[in-house]
């Protein structure tokens, strides 16, 4: 089965100008989500949904969007198998893709094109993902003028299936409906001319009575329209700290939830959280790696009982960067290093002395590294550590960020710089203004994200 990756817009790209500057986290453990009921009925068998939504757990039930009237809906979804389903009528006409969604470095534009007065029945709905259709098949088509439950003046839902379960996790950005028409791919969005990755471009067509425009921009009122209708969303559970400001148009590193091989380690929180629950751990790494720049990130300790893990993986060209060798502890591979919250440092399966002061609970570690000299520096709150010089040297030729737990309740918050659980008190940003940090990144040091790779990376 084809794990959808074509195009997604997981790397550095030119954005020709237009900018996304804030997505929505989503979190199933908050129990988040978005309810809106229209005042009255528009358009229900001609309409398009445009949403750009990034990934950060795998394997669960996932409701996406859904109308519903208390006895039949329109909704889409991933399924626990992580593939993407449109369900029409709650099950009596529905289609499910050929491909399975497991790119948790990505954004992947959606564009869901409806309009049941068409005589052919493949033209009546059709799913985009990335600029091309979606491969998939259907149970049973919808018949001809079809009133569907989208547009109709009943309950809305973002995230959620109407209030009872399959809470989203991941990023929302740039969610628009059009009430009345059905429109292309390529009103919302394009192919890169240099790189060939599908990129959003701005909408500039009208949105129709129910039309709504969800671009996340106001902290203080994240369920605002924007299309001008004034179509507010009711936030349920979420509040201003959900904002992010990883998006299509500028992709933050996460930790990447294909990683976890133990089912007591959590990755939660927009794939910033990393916790174990158990008596066992699981090493997982970033989302980006790098193999020059200078780059900076934050982990903050919850709780340092058990052991955990934090700095960065390093390979030499000769090394595998495969997911058994990387969860395997490090045994063996000289430039698998990590910090540990006693003050020790941790290399090729050996402890090693005490470089830097103890961390405790709520205490912010710094990490910068330096692969243009190979070497990685600690700070603690934002104070340097080792007395100014590298904690370690000769990472490697690629490094990636990773973070490893043990022991039941061990773990804590990771920050890119997109999105992390914890507020900042005194937010800063790197140099480029990219990034929301407890403090401010080193001279020169920058946020893993994909505007930075572009001049960096």
């Amino acid at each position: 089965m084809e794990t959808l990756q074509r195009t997604a817009n997981r790397g550095s790209i030119s954005t020709g100008g237009y900018d996304i500057d804030n997505s929505l986290k989503m979190e199933a453990d908050n129990s988040e989500s978005m309810t809106r009921t229209p005042s009255s009925s528009g358009n229900r068998k001609t309409w398009t949904l445009s949403f750009w939504f990034k990934r950060t757990e795998l394997g669960a039930a996932v409701r996406l969007f859904e109308a519903w009237d208390g006895s039949t809906g329109t909704s889409a979804l991933f399924t626990d198998a992580d593939l993407f389903i449109l369900d029409l009528t709650a099950g009596g006409n529905y289609f499910t893709s050929s491909a399975v969604f497991r790119d948790t470095s990505a954004w992947y534009h959606f564009v869901i094109r409806v309009d049941t007065t068409q005589g052919t029945a493949s033209e009546r709905a059709r799913v985009y993902v990335n600029g091309s259709e979606l491969a998939g098949s259907w149970n049973s088509n919808i018949g001809q003028n079809t009133d569907l439950t989208w547009n109709q003046n009943v309950v809305h839902y973002l995230g959620v299936f109407h209030l009872s379960g399959n809470f989203a996790n991941g990023y929302y950005a740039e969610v628009i409906n059009v009430d009345g028409t059905s429109l292309a791919p390529t009103e919302f969005g394009e192919f890169d001319a240099d790189s060939g990755i599908w990129k959003p471009k701005a909408y500039t067509g009208s949105y129709g009575t129910n039309g709504f425009y969800l671009d996340f921009e106001s902290s203080g009122s994240l369920g605002a329209d924007s299309s001008g209708n004034g179509h507010t969303w009711t936030l349920n559970n979420i509040t201003s700290a959900d904002q992010a400001t990883d998006t299509p148009t500028n992709n933050f590193c996460t930790l990447n939830q294909v990683m976890l091989t133990q089912a007591n380690t959590v990755i939660s929180q927009g794939a910033t959280s990393l916790f174990s629950t158990g008596a066992s751990g699981n090493t997982v790494v970033g989302t980006i790696g790098v193999s020059r720049g200078k780059w900076y990130w934050e982990f903050k300790h919850i709780s340092t009982g058990g052991t955990a893990y934090w700095s960065a993986i390093g390979y030499t060209s000769s090394e595998s960067t495969d997911s058994t060798q990387t969860a395997g502890g490090g045994s063996g591979y000289p430039s698998h290093v990590a910090l540990l919250p006693n003050g020790g440092t941790y290399s090729n399966g050996t402890i090693f002395s005490y470089k830097f002061n103890t961390f405790l609970a709520n205490d912010i570690a710094g990490v910068a590294l330096d692969m243009d000299n190979g070497d990685m520096y600690l700070y603690k709150n934002g104070t340097i550590q080792n007395s100014g010089n590298p904690i370690f040297t000769s990472i490697g030729d690629f490094a990636m960020p990773v973070g490893s737990v043990y022991l039941n309740g061990c773990g804590g918050y990771f920050n890119f710089g997109g999105f992390t659980s914890y507020t900042p008190a005194s937010p800063a940003t790197d140099e480029n203004g990219y990034g929301t940090f407890e403090y401010a990144p080193p001279s020169g040091y920058y946020a893993l994200c994909t505007k930075n790779l572009a001049e960096y990376g």
